[in-house]
């Protein structure tokens, strides 16, 4: 696969999701979290469906395939959406973004101290504390606006839901061994959905179709583009670059997700989202780093030489 097409995947994607918290923003306006990601999954599902049967696929038929293709729903899909649109109710559209960014972080260290197939080194623990200063800043900031200890919850709903897309991203690694991407992605979006529908009906969600037209827009953009083009483009990525390298994605969304919240909704731009954020986006540099190479380089005295 030319490096050029895996670039432009991981760009779009990084776009498509990174737009996707200001989406949300709009559409709670006038939905509920629950209604929400029903109507999101289920378009985006049926997509995926029509796209599956067109390449000549099929979901299998076998409870040990079909059960984790359940789990991977539950985990990767169903539960973060609603986690990150209950928390968009208590935080900015821009904080949320950035909380999301965490999930390489959580990747790395689910590789390293469950898959042991990384190691964590100093610069890379560093890298792990460096991005959780930058969370509590971020939740602290959200206190600090709202004055509502429902913020603090909402930031932590948040980065759970950036733990929950890490642990989905090495259980779609693992059944690409055995499936093909396109079942993995419509297996998952397809039990995310029946869960998303059960989790609405439980309780008590509104299911009336959106009224307003930007109610509308948002759940068409977050089901079709969101939903299934993103996840056609993800299991993309993971079958051709990997679970780890697939979830640096996550690096695109605080860049993507501030600047919309603050053009578009007229989200505060203060101090702590910016140092917050940058804390986060420092971290991803020190996790991609090793302290002997490091050493080795200073020794160096700096020369790539």
């Amino acid at each position: 696969m030319p490096a050029w097409v895996l670039i432009g995947v991981f760009a779009v994607l990084g776009l498509i999701w990174g737009s996707s918290f200001l989406w949300i923003k709009v559409a709670l306006r006038t939905l509920e979290p629950q209604t929400l990601i029903a109507y999101r999954i289920v378009l985006g599902a049926g997509a995926m469906l029509i796209y599956l049967r067109w390449r000549g696929h099929r979901l299998p038929r076998t409870p040990g395939e079909l059960g984790p293709l359940a789990g991977l729903g539950l985990i990767a899909t169903a539960l973060p959406f609603f986690l990150i649109s209950w928390g968009e109710q208590h935080l900015d559209s821009g904080t949320a973004s950035v909380l999301n960014s965490l999930t390489p972080i959580f990747t790395m260290i689910i590789a390293a101290l469950v898959l042991h197939s990384e190691s964590v080194g100093r610069m890379r623990a560093l890298g792990v504390i460096t991005g959780f200063g930058g969370a509590v800043l971020l939740a602290s900031r959200e206190f600090a606006l709202r004055g509502d200890p429902l913020a603090v919850v909402a930031a932590v709903a948040v980065t759970v839901a950036a733990l929950s897309y890490a642990v989905g991203a090495n259980l779609s690694r693992h059944l690409l061994g055995s499936m093909s991407r396109d079942v993995v992605a419509a297996g998952n979006l397809t039990f995310a959905a029946l869960f998303a529908v059960a989790f609405a009906v439980v309780t008590g969600a509104d299911l009336a179709p959106p009224a307003s037209a930007e109610a509308v827009v948002s759940v068409v953009w977050l089901g079709l583009l969101g939903s299934f083009a993103a996840f056609v483009m993800l299991y993309f990525l993971f079958d051709h670059a990997g679970a780890t390298v697939t979830s640096t994605v996550g690096y695109l969304f605080p860049v993507v997700g501030v600047t919309l919240g603050v053009i578009f909704l007229g989200e505060l731009l203060d101090w702590r989202l910016v140092v917050g954020a940058g804390l986060v986006v420092v971290s991803f540099g020190l996790i991609g780093l090793r302290y002997d190479q490091v050493v080795r380089w200073i020794n160096r005295g700096g020369s790539r030489s």
